[in-house]
């Protein structure tokens, strides 16, 4: 890794952006594996150096070091090695947020296995798609999933192991499930010294990890990670996050998707910093987060908008926020009002960053720079891109294009490929570059500023709108709590602005509620972007990840358009 030494300290560790953004770079080795050269690395530096602390909801309370993590996470490759997983084969992690998730993931990665996060609450119906297009090997869950895992498991012809965390030690599983506390002691206890090698010479290019995209317009897509992916990470903790190995960091996610990598795992343990995790599973309100960064110190909190919006629900000045002095945030609007909310109970601004499954925080507001309230930032260090038109050439500044990342030199984290889908990897890999499938405008100072999918711009009347913008002005209307905006086929302008829109309590639908949201959009954006149509919905169509399925909101109004004026 190279890096300009002295930067004044403007901005944390990101020093001077300018400079740093022209001088660093990320230089991937041959052979490279997180588990042995970060977590050992760190186990070994200092055996009491603070990795995890982990709480749930009754209150109980685990630590643990860095070599805590080495010894555990050798008992889970030795035990998966006794099943026979190797180099290559691949395994599902279908997991809530408890320890045993990071211990098999470091011992996976310790056997040069591949591995792949999925979320703990999936359905029969995921369970079989993933597992079968996925070709997994062996899945690891819990007791709560095991009856949907051998609902399928006929299904899935390359289906060999299934393993269960939660397990009793001494209790005995009917075959062919496998519990991992009883492994651990039984017959006797597991040696804590890593009896295989084989992910010591593992190449940094070779497959580690699989991710499944939140499926918002078609089926899931498999992104394949490469063990250099880990090394990419840096960027996100150390320039966004602003992590030193003195931090004790919070990000609020799931086990299951890719934000896990960005904020509890990867980047944070190479900067040598604690990360903090509260595993919840009953009735989740966000305001339990608010005693929890008071009374474990947390240094540095990441959380989406859902999240920071409900917590400016309570009262913030009961709290002391002496220890935090850095928030991020990232996936979705972020309206003004929580922002402004947000810094008066804790004296700290909210930064953005962008990022996808297939990549690293890319673009982001660091440490120093100024925030641009509903801007993603500038480029992170390492990361070169440009915003593209349909055929490939770069767009003027403040025009709208597609995100396109550089791929030479190629950043390291960046997507390998998409699994067995050679048009996808066609459409999104051209001439040098990768194409995120997001839309984007450049400002004056160089920040970007998110438009939407390149499926959800809407073309009304000659004009192309940004759903994103209009719902993040929705959100700011005091009725509206969730809004999804999609084109709706229009006879006369071709498409008009559709919102559908789930309100707060206290609000009922009218025709008077419906004028006085128009008229709020009218005013605050341009007159061209308010919705001409508004539905009142209950709940709006989500992935299990919960983005909002737009495809299926305007196929929905496609049929409808087709029923009242015929298939013609």
């Amino acid at each position: 890794m190279k890096e300009t030494q002295d930067l004044p300290q403007i901005g944390g560790n990101i020093g001077d952006y300018d400079e740093t953004y022209r001088t660093f770079s990320i230089d991937v080795p041959k052979h490279y594996n997180f588990a042995f050269d970060v977590v050992d690395s760190w186990a070994k530096r200092d055996r009491n150096h603070l990795a995890m602390i982990w709480v749930n909801q009754a209150g109980m309370e685990k630590k643990f070091t860095f070599w805590d993590m080495m010894i555990h996470s050798n008992e889970a490759a030795n035990i998966l090695m006794k099943f026979g997983i190797q180099k290559g084969d691949r395994v599902l992690l279908m997991l809530p947020r408890v320890p045993e998730w990071w211990f098999l993931v470091l011992g996976i990665m310790k056997l040069g296995a591949v591995f792949c996060p999925s979320p703990h609450m999936l359905t029969v119906k995921d369970i079989a798609y993933r597992t079968k297009v996925g070709n997994f090997k062996m899945v690891i869950t819990d007791s709560e999933n095991m009856a949907k895992v051998d609902e399928v498991a006929a299904e899935c012809p390359h289906l060999q192991l299934r393993m269960i965390v939660d397990d009793n030690p001494g209790e005995r599983l009917q075959t062919p499930w496998i519990g991992y506390q009883n492994e651990l002691l039984y017959p006797a206890p597991v040696t804590t010294s890593l009896v295989s090698s084989a992910g010591r010479r593992i190449h940094a290019a070779d497959p580690m990890l699989i991710y499944f995209t939140s499926g918002t317009t078609k089926d899931p897509k498999m992104v394949l990670h490469d063990y250099g992916h880990p090394l990419g990470q840096t960027v996100t903790a150390k320039f966004w996050h602003d992590l030193t190995e003195y931090d004790v960091h919070f990000t609020v996610s799931d086990t299951g998707w890719a934000k896990c990598g960005w904020g509890k795992i990867y980047g944070q343990w190479i900067c040598g910093a604690c990360i903090f995790v509260y595993d919840y599973r009953a009735k989740f309100h966000a305001t339990e987060l608010l005693p929890l960064i008071e009374r474990y110190g947390i240094t540095s909190f990441c959380a989406p908008p859902t999240i920071y919006r409900m917590l400016i629900i309570a009262d913030l000045k009961k709290f002391s926020f002496k220890e935090l002095r850095t928030c991020t945030s990232a996936g979705e609007p972020l309206n003004p009002e929580v922002i402004r909310i947000w810094k008066e109970g804790t004296g700290l601004t909210i930064r953005e960053g962008y990022g996808q499954t297939e990549t690293c925080c890319c673009i982001a507001t660091m440490p120093g720079m100024e925030v641009k309230q509903g801007s993603m930032g500038k480029p992170v260090p390492g990361w070169h891109m440009q915003l593209h038109d349909d055929e490939g050439g770069e767009v003027p500044q403040g025009e709208t294009g597609r995100i396109a990342i550089s791929l030479n030199p190629r950043p390291a984290g960046l997507i390998r490929e998409y699994v067995d889908n050679p048009e996808e990897n066609a459409s999104m890999f051209v001439n040098g570059w990768y194409y995120t499938g997001d839309k984007a405008y450049l400002d004056d100072d160089g920040y970007f500023w998110f438009v939407g999918r390149n499926d959800d711009v809407i073309k009304s009347s000659g004009y192309r709108i940004s759903p994103f913008e209009v719902e993040s002005t929705l959100l700011e209307h005091p009725s509206v709590k969730e809004s999804a905006v999609v084109g709706s086929p229009d006879s006369i302008r071709g498409m008009v602005i559709k919102a559908f829109i789930v309100l707060h309590e206290g609000y009922k639908p009218s025709e008077k509620l419906v004028k006085d949201i128009q008229d709020y959009v009218k005013r605050t954006t341009a007159p061209y972007k308010y919705p001409r149509l508004i539905e009142f919905v209950p709940e709006l169509p989500k992935t299990i990840s919960g983005k909002i399925k737009r495809a299926e909101l305007r196929n929905q109004e496609m049929k409808r358009f087709e029923e009242e004026n015929g298939d013609s």
